[in-house]
């Protein structure tokens, strides 16, 4: 085989107990790159807790958290470092656990290669098609099957020929599904003994092709950051005030050149290069210029390439903030708000359209909505099959629009630029990964159309404040009675009002929605974009609705200004709740007659800091009125 240059980022997966960390110990030693105190430690390792069977345990030596010991399986990422001849090589152990899907999308996002391990012994596994699925999505087109424990399945060629068939199969899937391969290898092995790790195995006679070590010497790292164009966005922005009088000691020469303001733009170059005088331009402001000055560090240089950290000096002074992205000024990417997305799910709650998150890229951050579900991705065919929500570690395609345009490139197309995450709004937990597929032009069709009238001036013809008054909590606490009562009171004050109450807005504007997870986030939805309409007219809006999920209250709040939006936790025990029942809904979810019923079958979201909380057991209704009023007139909404 030709040996590839450069260092090589690999990783190692596939499903659980397949022995991807005793492979890389066992690799790790075969190449000399093990030291003898290494060595007579793990020794002693595999003696006491080693589940080898009597011979050296080589997993301990990725396995380096506590719990990765107890479990015997890997939860975190581990990176090695090692050289054989004249190759480095940089190794990502990963998790082979479904409940760790988003470690291993981790390091498969930053890798070159992949070695999918498959236990000769089970054949294909639903996570090795998850792994060598996401490995292909993330760009990865070298894939080395390494069907693993020979010596469980008596070194037979038979075994090593069903389990090859299989991860052919898996191939012919990926390349119907549009993700074909660069080079795909099937090769036995015994990670435990070390058979045709890095030299040929005497017990299996039969097999005449590669060595892992002489698979991974062949394939050429990845070379798109280099061939891509210049993406550097800017991470921080340097700002120093030359003096007219003496430097300060300890500045170095190279910048003791004139006064004025020494302002620079610190950033790492992504992909492609840039020298001075290059013409660039600034996203995503349009911005053109050219560059002046490439510092790293304290020294000048003439050239930056893909992975150097550097400080720009551009010509002129120019409103560039920390965000920006500064690209070639010919070749300057899509500006975007709207995108058709492969997703990968981490989330524990399912995802639905109509559901709001926080999108992060190098391109920026932004609001983002999920538009479309428009499929799920079956693991056991590659196909595309229709589906409402994404559950814990789908993998399917979506729409995506955020609320402002970023710079960005087809994932395809550079994996910097291309790659995103989403986050919780709530909780700032990521939820998923994902690879924008292309911008969407219908995003462009449609704008805003200005309006003469402010809703300022709506409020002020009418004297008063315009807000949100959101009464949330479980079916029978409360809360449509104290919003009747509530809008009686205002009325009275005359103050104009709207009531959206849950079980009206169902049979109009919602009529068409179920009580699917999905159908509650689209309901809540279009009550939010209702309300901020009204509040706009210059109107007190009253709701009363369950709105179950925090998120969903969270996208109506951000819809609003700030301070109009008044959520009032209407509290009261389902013990309570169940035992008024005003509408028997209760006694039917009891009889199984209306499936996912709220706090019995599915799951109500308490909000955390609302703004106001009632208890109805220990108040009455005009009480919690009373409350409500009092809110309004001490934050001075009325």
């Amino acid at each position: 085989m030709k040996r590839g240059r450069g260092i090589l980022r690999f990783l190692a997966c596939g499903s659980v107990d397949d022995g991807k960390s005793t492979l890389i110990g066992h690799l790790l030693h075969l190449t000399g790159n093990l030291y003898d105190d290494h060595l007579r430690a793990l020794e002693q390792e595999s003696a006491r807790i080693g589940s080898a069977g009597g011979v050296i345990d080589y997993s301990l030596l990725l396995d380096g958290l506590s719990a990765e010991r107890e479990q015997g399986i890997t939860i975190d990422v581990a990176y090695r470092y090692f050289v054989s001849g004249a190759r480095h090589f940089i190794i990502a152990d990963t998790p082979g656990h479904e409940s760790y899907t988003r470690n291993m999308a981790t390091a498969a996002s930053q890798c070159s290669a992949a070695l999918i391990l498959v236990d000769a012994t089970l054949g294909v596994q639903p996570q090795t098609r998850r792994h060598a699925l996401i490995c292909a999505l993330m760009g990865i087109r070298h894939l080395l099957f390494v069907v693993n424990k020979m010596d469980l399945a008596r070194w037979d060629e038979r075994v090593f020929q069903g389990v090859a068939a299989q991860c052919q199969e898996l191939s012919g899937d990926m390349e119907r599904f549009g993700l074909a391969a660069a080079q795909l290898t099937v090769v036995p092995v015994s990670a435990l003994h070390g058979d045709n790790l890095v030299a040929a195995a005497p017990r299996m006679p039969w097999y005449g092709g590669t060595t892992v070590m002489d698979w991974l010497h062949a394939v050429r790292p990845w070379t798109a950051r280099t061939k891509a164009p210049l993406r550097l966005p800017v991470q921080y922005v340097i700002k120093i005030a030359r003096p007219a009088g003496p430097w300060q000691n300890g500045v170095a020469q190279e910048l003791r050149q004139g006064t004025g303001v020494f302002r620079a733009y610190v950033g790492t170059v992504v992909s492609g290069k840039i020298r001075p005088g290059d013409r660039v331009a600034v996203l995503p402001s349009g911005l053109r210029t050219m560059v002046s000055a490439i510092w790293s560090g304290e020294l000048p240089v003439q050239e930056a390439r893909a992975g150097a950290s550097v400080a720009l000096e551009l010509e002129g002074r120019h409103d560039i903030v920390r965000g920006d992205v500064i690209v070639p000024e010919d070749r300057v990417p899509d500006l975007g708000r709207l995108f058709k997305v492969l997703l990968v799910w981490m989330g524990e709650e399912t995802l639905c359209a109509g559901r709001h998150y926080l999108f992060r890229s190098l391109g920026g951050a932004a609001g983002a909505e999920v538009t479309r579900l428009r499929c799920r991705i079956d693991l056991s065919s590659y196909q595309r099959l229709a589906a409402e929500t994404f559950s814990l570690n789908d993998i399917g395609e979506a729409e995506l629009l955020l609320s402002r345009a970023v710079p960005f490139d087809p994932y395809q197309a550079n994996r910097e630029t291309g790659g995103f995450i989403l986050a919780d709004q709530v909780s700032n937990a990521t939820v998923a990964c994902g690879m924008i597929v292309h911008g969407m032009r219908r995003a462009d069709t449609v704008r805003r159309q200005s309006e003469e009238l402010a809703p300022w001036e709506r409020a002020e013809i009418l004297g008063q404040k315009p807000c949100v008054i959101w009464l949330t909590g479980l079916s029978g606490a409360g809360k449509s009675a104290i919003a009747n009562s509530l809008e009686r009171k205002l009325h009275n004050l005359r103050r104009h009002t709207m009531l959206l109450d849950g079980d009206n807005i169902r049979q109009g504007l919602n009529k068409d929605l179920g009580f699917t997870q999905a159908g509650r986030v689209e309901n809540i939805r279009r009550v939010g974009e209702v309300t901020r309409i009204l509040t706009n007219a210059g109107l007190i809006v009253i709701t009363a609705f369950i709105s179950p999920f925090a998120s969903e209250r969270a996208t109506v709040r951000g819809l609003l200004p700030v301070g109009s939006f008044v959520e009032v936790y209407v509290d009261t025990p389902l013990e309570e709740c169940e035992r008024r029942d005003p509408k028997g809904l209760y006694r039917k979810a009891r009889r199984g007659e209306i499936p996912n019923f709220t706090g019995l079958f599915s799951p109500y979201e308490a909000p955390r800091h609302p703004e106001l909380r009632i208890d109805t057991v220990a108040n009455s209704c005009e009480e919690c009125v009373e409350l409500v009023i009092r809110y309004l007139v001490d934050h001075e909404l009325l």
